[in-house]
C-alpha cells in the first residue's frame, strides 16, 4: 500500500512537471517564433529544464546544493519574465519549483520564498500590464504555487509518517522476537533445571540403591560356595533394596508424567498423585484440606512439586509408616507435610543426599512463600510452607 502511494505521488509529480513545462515551451514557440529573443528564451528554458531534472543527482553529491540551485532557478524564471513582449506564462515555472521547495525546505522558508516570488512577479508585471492586472496575475500564479506546494508538503509528511510507522513496526517486531527468544530461554532453563534435579535424585537415591544391590549380589555369590547358610540373609536384604529402588523410581516417574488438567485444583492434584504414585505398602499418607479459596496457577504448581519432593524424601529416608499432608486454603494459606520417621539433623543436610530440600526452598521462594523444616534424629520431620503476607506501603 505504501509503495503504491509513493508511486502515485511520483507519477503526479512527473505528470505536473511535464504538462507545465510543455505548456510553457509551446507557448514560447507561439509567442516568440518570429522574435529575435526566441533563441535566448528557448536557451533559458532548456537550461531550467536541465537543472530541474538533474537536481536530485547533484544534491546526492553535494548536500548544500539545493539553496544554490533554488536561487539560480528563481533568477532564470525572473529573466524569462523580464523578456520583452507578454511573457507572464513563464511564471508557471515557479509552480514546478514550489514542489521542490516543499520537499527540501521547511514550511516557513517555503512560504517566504513564495511571498518573494509573488512580490517579484507583481513588480515585473506592473510595467506591461498596470497595477491591477499585475496584482491579478501575481495572485493567480501564486495560487498555483501554493496548491502544488501544499500537495507536495502533504505527500512529504505522509511519507515521513509512514516511515515512522514502519520504524515502530520494525521495533515492535524486534521486541517480539526478543521476547520470544527470552521465553524460549526461560523454558529451556526450566527444563534443564528439572532435568538436573531429577538427575541428582536418581544419583542420590536409585543409583546408590542399585550400587548397594550390586555389592549384596557379589557378597551372596561369594558366600554361596563358602557359607550357603548366610546367603538367605543377603537375599532378603537384596529384596528390601529392590523394593526400595522400585518405590523411589515410581515416585520419580510420577513427577515426569503430564500435568493435570488446568481446571483441577491443588487438592485434586494431590489426591490423584497419592492414588497413582504407588507408595510403599508399609507407608500410609493422609491428606487433610481445609477451605476452598483458589490459589494462583504458579502457586499450585510449586506447592504440588514441594509435596512431591517431601513424599520422595519420606520414601527414601524417613523409614516412616505414616505421613500427613495438611492443606489450608483460607487466609493465611499454608501447607504442611509431616512424618513420624527417624528424622535428621537439618544442619547436616548439605552433602548428605537430601538435595530435594534445596529444591523445595527454591520453589517456595519463586512464589513468595516461606518454607520451614523442623526435624531432629528420632523425632520425625515437619515441613511447613506458608504464604508471606503482602505488606502495605507506609503512606
Amino acid at each position: 500500500m505504501a509503495r503504491a502511494t509513493d508511486r502515485l505521488s511520483q507519477w503526479i509529480f512527473f505528470l505536473a512537471t511535464s504538462l507545465y513545462f510543455g505548456t510553457v515551451f509551446l507557448r514560447s514557440i507561439l509567442t516568440y517564433q518570429d522574435n529575435p529573443v526566441f533563441g535566448r528564451v528557448l536557451g533559458l528554458q532548456l537550461l531550467f529544464l536541465l537543472l530541474y531534472v538533474s537536481e536530485s543527482a547533484a544534491e546526492r553529491r553535494f548536500s548544500r546544493y539545493f539553496p544554490i540551485y533554488l536561487a539560480f532557478q528563481t533568477a532564470l524564471v525572473f529573466l524569462l519574465l523580464a523578456t520583452p513582449g507578454f511573457p507572464d506564462f513563464h511564471a508557471t515555472l515557479f509552480a514546478l519549483l514550489s514542489m521542490q521547495v516543499m520537499l527540501h525546505l521547511s514550511t516557513r522558508l517555503g512560504a517566504i520564498w513564495m511571498g518573494f516570488c509573488a512580490i517579484g512577479m507583481g513588480v515585473i508585471f506592473y510595467k506591461p500590464y498596470g497595477v491591477f492586472p499585475a496584482i491579478a496575475f501575481s495572485l493567480i500564479y501564486t495560487a498555483g504555487n501554493v496548491f502544488l506546494g501544499a500537495y507536495t508538503l502533504a505527500t512529504r509528511r505522509a511519507q515521513a509518517a509512514r516511515q515512522r510507522n514502519q520504524a515502530l513496526v520494525d521495533e515492535l517486531q524486534q521486541a517480539n522476537r526478543q521476547l520470544q527468544a527470552y521465553s524460549t530461554q526461560l523454558e529451556q532453563l526450566a527444563i534443564t533445571r528439572e532435568r538436573n534435579r531429577l538427575a541428582r535424585e536418581l544419583h542420590d537415591s536409585v543409583t546408590q540403591t542399585v550400587f548397594s544391590m550390586t555389592l549384596v549380589v557379589q557378597t551372596a555369590t561369594l558366600l554361596l560356595k563358602r557359607d550357603p547358610q548366610k546367603v538367605s540373609a543377603h537375599l532378603e536384604r537384596l529384596n528390601q533394596l529392590s523394593r526400595s529402588a522400585l518405590a523411589e523410581m515410581q515416585v520419580l516417574i510420577s513427577q515426569l508424567g503430564p500435568e493435570n488438567a488446568a481446571n483441577e485444583g491443588l487438592e485434586d492434584k494431590l489426591r490423584l498423585h497419592l492414588a497413582s504414585s504407588r507408595l510403599p505398602q508399609d507407608l500410609s499418607v493422609s491428606l487433610d484440606v481445609q477451605g476452598n479459596q483458589p490459589l494462583e496457577a504458579a502457586e499450585e504448581q510449586s506447592l504440588f512439586r514441594i509435596a512431591q519432593e517431601a513424599l520422595n524424601n519420606i520414601v527414601k529416608h524417613s523409614q516412616a509408616s505414616q505421613a500427613h499432608i495438611r492443606l489450608n486454603l483460607t487466609e493465611p494459606f499454608w501447607m504442611e507435610i509431616a512424618d513420624e520417621g527417624i528424622g535428621f539433623d537439618p544442619t547436616q543436610t548439605r552433602g548428605s543426599g537430601r538435595v530435594g530440600l534445596d529444591s523445595m526452598h527454591e520453589r517456595a521462594a519463586e512464589i513468595g512463600w516461606e518454607l520451614q523444616i523442623k526435624s531432629s534424629p528420632g523425632a520425625g520431620t515437619h515441613i511447613r510452607v506458608e504464604k508471606t503476607p503482602v505488606r502495605e506501603g507506609v503512606g
